[in-house]
């Protein structure tokens, strides 16, 4: 059985300092290592057999995903496909300059190719991008992949999993919190997909040790 587990990465300086994201590349903070250092011990429980570990190239996500891959002895591959969506000229302004600047998406017409901010990404450019780096990754022949990507990305993530065509991807957004894990399986006889669990974060209140 192959098994994807995708993971959100943990809290990071952006959040704290309440500022927009996206491609704005800020490390973790110190929760947020030891948010990533729970994710992986519960990876650790969960897996049993080789791990190949990816991730997106921005900080948060790729010390996220080295924490993690500390568990398994093996290393990062990283993949700018996996970043979050870019939001333009809003990346690293305060959120509140964001509430106020925000393009609301249309009512009518395609959600898909909306840009909510100038030099934004569409979410079409998004969910296209999330879908070939998935792809490329499942040629991987071991069972176990970890994929560590980002909030709104990791909504794009599952629904290329499902193989939900991008033209009906306009109003889905799945819930994500810093480190919550998503597990997703495809079984061995008739190769269906699933989601075995959406966004879990109860490893994130254990003790480590």
């Amino acid at each position: 059985m192959k098994c994807v587990y995708v993971v959100s990465h943990a809290q990071s300086v952006h959040h704290v300092e309440k500022r927009v994201g996206g491609w704005y590349d800020t490390g973790l903070t110190e929760l947020g290592r030891s948010q990533a250092a729970k994710t992986g011990a519960f990876l650790a429980s969960e897996i049993d057999g080789k791990v190949v570990v990816y991730s997106s190239d921005l900080k948060r996500a790729a010390e996220t995903a080295e924490i993690i891959a500390d568990q398994f002895n093996t290393r990062v591959q990283l993949d700018d496909r996996l970043r979050e969506m870019s939001y333009g000229v809003a990346e690293g302004k305060p959120r509140s300059w964001g509430d106020e600047h925000i393009m609301p998406q249309p009512v009518d017409g395609d959600r898909m190719d909306h840009r909510v901010f100038d030099g934004a990404e569409s979410k079409l450019e998004l969910a296209e991008r999330v879908k070939a780096a998935l792809s490329d990754i499942l040629t991987e022949t071991v069972e176990n992949i970890v994929i560590v990507t980002h909030g709104f990305a990791s909504t794009f993530l599952v629904m290329a999993w499902m193989m939900i065509p991008v033209e009906f991807l306009g109003y889905v957004n799945l819930a994500s919190k810093p480190g919550c894990v998503t597990k997703l399986v495809e079984d061995d006889y008739f190769g269906n997909r699933g989601v075995v669990y959406l966004c879990k974060t109860d490893h994130l209140t254990n003790r480590i040790g």
